[in-house]
């Protein structure tokens, strides 16, 4: 480690921007116990420089404290300082975690859910994004071609993405101009969460030393593919088995994990002002996009809202392994942890209603009728974040998630958002979106 090299705390806010401050890097065991102060009503910012209306003014502070298991360190450049962060919990004076602090809104849901299931929850993020650059040329989706346009670009983050821990499983173009996804092997925990950050920002930590911009966005033009941020998701008991997995269950799906997909199709057109919790995201949600436009569950159906997974494999003991379930509603204009910390939320309440597994839809729910629609309980997703917000708001079970100030501020930041393109043209809201994230 050089003198004077630099480590980030680094913190997930309400729109998933990932903040930080620097310290020498040489301080970082210092700052273990009681992290580095921070000024609240910075988690009332937008996405932009504006900050809305918040009930914390100019003296409230938290102290961002390292989790060291997140530390990240890629030094691969030369003459280039290293990327060096740590992700932060947000905590009060005394040690306790501050009620608005996103990475606590997950790890509170997580410990509701084993200690209700014994089960720990599984989960990995695909990371599709944008990648543009003066030198970069169209290439055809899905193709060679677009990976061989970039190749220093794939093999500096093949290493980068293996030196910072995330398991690469794939890096692979897709079908939009530009977009390419990255899959990492699901974590445990708290670790689904981190890992998500931590990978993006390799991601566009990797795209700016090649001279690209990556972006995430979930819609870089209105008419452009968009970028989603699937969840893949299971269950794993004490002994390491997954317990989202039973050969004879419907779609082979455990019954916790058929309470669990009931919860997140219940109350998933609430939870999207957390998961798609962007005006920008409405542009991507909906029918005929593969990202899902109705609350509806299929098996291997990628225009349902949650998807089972199953596995191909004709082994039983590779077979469970590998079954597991996807939310397709997020983006990345989301924090990963609002994300992991909703569903979570959603399927615990399926968990302990003994929801019944919905129907399997084995189409696109939009080009079934309305009355047939209705007569399944399928429902359409919220079409802008104003009617995502007012559902959550006005859903007794899921505005519960929250403290009243947690959710009274992010209410407040959301709305502030949508003030801002009110009248704004939609191009440029979609050049904005795309250069902050």
């Amino acid at each position: 480690m050089a003198d004077g090299e630099v480590v980030y705390l680094a913190w997930s806010d309400y729109v998933g921007i990932t903040r930080c401050r620097g310290v020498p890097a040489a301080e970082l065991d210092g700052r273990l116990r009681n992290g580095l102060g921070w000024a609240v009503a910075g988690q009332a910012l937008t996405p932009f420089e504006d900050i809305a209306p918040n009930p914390w003014g100019p003296m409230l502070e938290v102290r961002q404290t390292p989790v060291p298991e997140t530390k990240t360190r890629i030094d691969i450049w030369p003459d280039v300082a290293p990327l060096h962060f740590v992700l932060c919990n947000s905590r009060l004076a005394g040690g306790e975690p501050w009620d608005c602090c996103t990475r606590h809104f997950m790890t509170s849901a997580l410990d509701d859910f084993h200690r209700e299931t014994g089960f720990t929850f599984l989960a990995a993020f695909e990371h599709e994004f944008l990648l543009t650059g003066p030198t970069l040329q169209p290439s055809t989706p899905f193709s060679m071609r677009a990976m061989r346009e970039v190749p220093e670009f794939v093999d500096d983050l093949s290493r980068a993405l293996q030196l910072a821990g995330v398991e690469p499983e794939t890096i692979e173009p897709e079908y939009g101009v530009g977009q390419y996804e990255v899959s990492t092997a699901p974590a445990k925990g708290a670790m689904a969460g981190d890992r998500c950050i931590i990978t993006r920002e390799v991601i566009r930590e990797v795209a700016c030393r090649r001279g690209y911009n990556a972006s995430f966005t979930p819609k870089p033009t209105p008419e452009s593919v968009g970028n989603g941020a699937h969840v893949h998701f299971s269950f794993a008991d004490e002994a390491g088995n997954n317990a989202a997995f039973y050969a004879k269950g419907t779609g082979q799906a455990s019954k916790t994990a058929q309470h669990f997909i009931a919860g997140l199709v219940k109350y998933l057109p609430a939870i999207c002002a957390f998961v798609a919790p962007s005006p920008v995201s409405y542009l991507r949600l909906g029918p005929h996009h593969w990202s899902c436009g109705y609350a509806s569950f299929g098996v291997q159906n990628r225009e349902a809202a949650v998807r089972i997974c199953p596995s191909p494999d004709p082994d039983p003991q590779r077979q469970a392994r590998a079954f597991n379930m996807e939310l397709r509603a997020p983006d990345a204009t989301a924090s990963p942890y609002m994300v992991i910390g909703a569903m979570v939320r959603a399927g615990l309440a399926g968990i302990k209603q003994k929801l019944p597994l919905p129907q399997d839809v084995d189409c696109d729910p939009s080009d079934i009728g309305e009355s047939e629609r209705l007569s399944r309980g399928i429902v359409p997703l919220p079409a802008s974040l104003q009617e995502a917000l007012d559902l959550m708001e006005g859903d007794s079970e899921v505005g519960n998630w929250m403290s009243p100030v947690m959710k009274s501020s992010y209410v407040a930041v959301k709305r502030k958002e949508i003030d801002m393109f009110a009248k704004a043209d939609v191009l440029d809201m979609c050049r904005r979106y795309q250069h902050a994230y």
